[in-house]
């Protein structure tokens, strides 16, 4: 069957076609531990956020304590990340390092 053109050239494809998949590439090597900083949605006040840590809820609460307890500042575990309040990305990333986790400073 022939796609046939709509509005402004668009072309429709037919309901049953779908384009391929492609199959996800398998993770290889250690885990990509990042920290960055975000504003968005904070009112301004800026948050490290630590993303990629390869722990079970649980074991993310803990690290999470023992973060904010290092910089001594508050904080959360939200959809798998670990926000510390305020600027703190240097103190965390050397101190995921020194826990074994290759972990590295993102954004600017």
């Amino acid at each position: 069957m022939k796609p046939r053109a709509t509005f402004r050239g668009v072309v429709l494809r037919t309901a049953g076609h779908k384009p391929p998949v492609q199959p996800a590439a398998p993770a290889s090597g250690p885990p990509r531990v990042r920290v960055g900083r975000e504003v968005a949605g904070r009112g301004g006040k800026g948050v490290s956020v630590i993303r990629g840590l390869p722990l079970a809820p649980e074991a993310l609460e803990e690290l999470a304590t023992r973060l904010k307890r290092l910089c001594g500042a508050g904080g959360a575990v939200r959809d798998g990340a670990i926000e510390i309040q305020g600027e703190h990305r240097d103190r965390l990333v050397a101190e995921l390092v020194r826990l074994g986790y290759a972990a590295k400073r993102a954004g600017g």
